[in-house]
């Protein structure tokens, strides 16, 4: 037997531990929410799409209440964001509420990566984990061929002739692939002579990474999805006048590549609640959440759902507030911020072999990314709660040090054990989270529509992220104006920024204030609606790290997936 073949899943593993449970047919998994066999599209016995018909039949039904997770800035001790997510769903159904859970999917780039996969972890995962992180139902890679068609057709529509008289040098629509890949960040095509067509700098971008991807998520129907799909702006011509999407004739053929796609998935936890797995946009480069048509679906379905914004709550749960809630018309009742006492001791300068070690003095110091990340949350009229994902390295002097930086705010914590204990360990939290949703909701977006584009980054950038000054490039504040007077001043703003710090410097951890957020370039998702603003180095092609996961992946004898986690 070969070394590949030979090897064998870790029993510690998360997909050990995944396959130490039996799933239910997802045609049960279904009934739990009142969905009938014949609504769903099977891929195998425990995958399913939710078909658009019944969907159209849903809206007339009262709402749920809507719980957003969200977490500290990420650190490599871990936080726990989307196990919490899945242990407060399966919580919530122990304590008796109808709960669905809304995540989105895995791309391939971390998991083959530096984050590896996106399912939970211990006993607090959604199932099947191998097939979610790999390929799932094909979402992500109907996506990407239908932004890769858009790009072929632009480049055909030059080759042609160019009857819109595109200028080439400001196209603005790239390719993506759904990997990480640095050397694709800035390419040539068009080389090899005239029957190849005219060469031109171009590049690539993380398939999460596309406008095709915000749209995908953004859209309430297959109408809606192609009316934005038609008015992204693509290209300017050489009187530079903006080219839409529609203008390149090949809307229609992108929509019957989604239109599979765009029916949410369910699958379910390990302990079988039901979890809508569909969209995946970064939060760090994108807007960080999942569908729009499956959380609206799910809370038409369910009397809780519990949905993560990605990374931190200055990213994914600001993006999630401001962009998402606005457009799709929703308000969360709560917001749980996740955090580890681990993490906030890398945040008070805890290195990473030293975290087993008891420090109050450093959680105290720590905590402060955390009491911030609460702080921004009230900010917008939604009641907070934390949940404090337990270690056993953790001590109790170090768990009340987490309590006594937030007495003030009226806001608890929760110590959670989900990830050992399942959603048994987060019942504690499930309970407070049923009673903080019963209350009328007070959410209100950050800024308003008619601030202008700059004066929106700015109040991000204050607000939220705590920053003394914005400096925009030359070229920045020549786009911003430029987009106000073509008429976008209206749209709301997606920062694109480092997960890893309020600030734009990965280095800077825990909680700075006073810097400087630079502004490099401003881009125009006119489809998605909104303007993505690009910070420090941020780059929406992420490259490998040194030793990537993909080194670990294997498939045993039996053709078992392993290595993921």
């Amino acid at each position: 037997m070969d070394k590949t073949t030979a090897r064998h899943l870790d029993p510690m593993s998360d997909a050990a531990i995944a396959a130490s449970v039996t799933p239910e047919p997802i045609e049960a998994v279904g009934a739990r929410l009142g969905i009938p066999a014949d609504a769903l599209y099977r891929y195998g016995p425990h995958k399913a799409k939710l078909s658009l018909d019944y969907i159209k039949g849903l809206e007339d039904k009262p709402a749920g209440k809507l719980i957003l997770v969200t977490a500290i800035s990420p650190t490599p001790a871990g936080e726990g964001k989307t196990t919490t997510t899945i242990g407060l769903g399966d919580a919530l159904n122990r304590i008796g509420a109808k709960t669905a859970v809304c995540l989105r999917e895995p791309s391939l780039g971390p998991c083959f990566g530096a984050k590896g996969g996106a399912t939970g972890g211990g006993h607090s995962q959604i199932v099947p984990m191998q097939d979610i992180n790999l390929h799932f139902t094909g979402d992500l890679h109907a996506i990407g061929a239908a932004h890769n068609l858009l790009s072929a057709l632009i480049d055909n529509h030059i080759y042609w002739g160019n009857a819109l008289d595109i200028d080439v040098r400001r196209i603005a629509w790239k390719r993506v692939v759904d990997l990480n890949d640095r050397a694709l960040r800035s390419i040539v095509v068009g080389l090899g002579g005239a029957a190849n067509g005219f060469p031109r700098e171009d590049g690539f971008d993380i398939t999460v990474a596309s406008e095709v991807m915000a749209i995908f998520c953004l859209s309430r129907t297959l109408e809606e999805l192609e009316e934005r799909l038609s008015r992204m702006v693509v290209a300017q011509t050489r009187g530079k006048a903006i080219v839409r999407a529609e203008a390149l004739k090949g809307i229609g053929s992108m929509v019957a590549l989604l239109r599979d796609a765009f029916q949410p998935n369910l699958v379910q936890t390990m302990e079988h609640t039901p979890a809508f797995v569909h969209g995946g946009p970064f939060a760090n480069i994108a807007h960080g959440c999942n569908s729009v048509i499956a959380t609206r679906s799910a809370l038409r379905l369910a009397d809780y759902v519990v949905t993560e914004a990605g990374f931190g709550a200055d990213l994914g749960a600001e993006k999630f507030l401001d962009i998402k809630c606005r457009q799709a018309g929703l308000a969360p009742n709560v917001a749980v911020v996740v955090a580890t006492v681990r993490a906030l001791k890398m945040h008070g300068g805890v290195g990473l072999k030293e975290l087993v070690n008891e420090d109050v003095a450093a959680v105290k110091q720590g905590a402060a990314n955390l009491r911030r990340h609460v702080e921004n949350m009230q900010k917008f009229g939604v009641p907070v709660v934390v949940a404090l994902n337990r270690f056993l390295s953790d001590t109790p002097a170090e768990v009340e040090a987490v309590r006594g930086v937030l007495s003030d705010l009226g806001v608890n914590v929760h110590v959670c054990s989900h990830w050992a204990d399942g959603g048994k360990g987060a019942e504690e939290l499930a309970h407070e989270v049923k009673n903080l949703a019963e209350k009328p909701s007070a959410f209100h977006p950050l800024y308003s529509d008619d601030l202008r584009l700059s004066a929106k980054i700015e109040t991000i950038a204050r607000e939220i992220y705590r920053a003394g000054e914005v400096v925009f490039t030359p070229e920045a504040t020549r786009r911003l104006a430029e987009l106000e007077a073509q008429g976008f001043g209206h749209l709301p703003v997606c920062m694109a920024k480092t997960q890893y710090s309020f600030s734009a410097d990965p280095k800077l951890r825990n909680a700075p204030s006073g810097h400087v957020l630079p502004v490099r370039e401003v881009r125009l998702s006119a489809g998605a609606g909104f303007v993505v603003a690009l910070t420090g180095d941020v780059m929406t092609m992420p490259g490998l790290p040194s030793v990537p996961a993909a080194e670990h992946i294997f498939v045993d004898a039996d053709g078992v997936i392993g290595g993921l986690s």
